[in-house]
C-alpha cells in the first residue's frame, strides 16, 4: 500500500511472469473480495494475465507484514504466510505447479486502440461466485506479455 510514496510498478518481463502471490497458512482459507491491475503501456504482443490458486510457490520478493492492509480498520492482522516462497511480488522463479484453479482471467489486443480500454481492470466477485482459496495454498497474479515489457500494479483484497 502505499504510504509517503507512490504506489510502485513492478515491470512484467517477456516470459509469464507471477506479479503478486499469496500463500494462504495451514489453518485457514481466504475469500476473494476483488483484484485488479493497471498497465502503464499496451503490451507489445496479446497478453494475458491470470488470477488463480496453485499448489506450489514462486519464489518472490517477500512482503513484510506492514505491506497487508487491513481494508477494515480493527480487524485482526492477516495471517497469510510472509516470505521469497510465500506472500510477496515480483516472482524471479515460477516454480512448477501441478495443480491449478482458475478465478479470472484477461486476454488483451496487441493493437494500442484496442487494448487502451484494458489498461486498468477489476472483478470484484459476487456472492456466490466460486473464489475461495484453500488452505496451505498460493493465489497469484501472473502476467504473461510475449514481446513487450510493460509497468504493471496490481492488488488483491481478501477476507479471512
Amino acid at each position: 500500500m502505499p504510504t509517503t510514496a507512490a504506489l510502485p510498478a513492478v515491470t512484467t518481463g517477456t516470459a509469464i511472469k507471477t506479479m503478486l502471490q499469496l500463500a494462504t497458512p495451514s489453518t485457514r482459507q481466504i475469500q476473494l473480495v476483488e483484484w485488479g491491475f493497471t498497465l502503464d503501456d499496451p503490451p507489445g504482443a496479446d497478453a494475458v494475465f491470470e488470477l488463480l490458486e496453485v499448489d506450489v510457490a514462486a519464489t518472490v520478493t517477500a512482503h513484510v507484514a506492514s505491506g497487508v492492509i487491513k481494508t477494515i480498520p480493527g480487524q485482526p492482522d492477516s495471517l497469510l504466510t510472509l516470505g521469497a516462497s510465500a506472500t510477496g511480488y515480483s516472482a524471479s522463479a515460477e516454480g512448477v505447479p501441478t495443480a491449478s484453479r482458475l478465478f479470472d482471467a484477461v486476454g488483451m489486443s496487441s493493437v494500442s486502440a484496442e487494448a487502451a480500454p484494458f489498461l486498468t481492470y477489476r472483478h470484484r466477485f459476487e456472492d456466490g461466485e466460486e473464489s475461495l482459496v484453500a488452505v496451505s495454498k498460493f493465489l497469484r497474479i501472473r502476467a504473461t506479455t510475449p514481446t513487450t515489457a510493460v509497468d504493471m500494479r496490481c492488488w488483491v483484497a481478501w477476507d479471512e
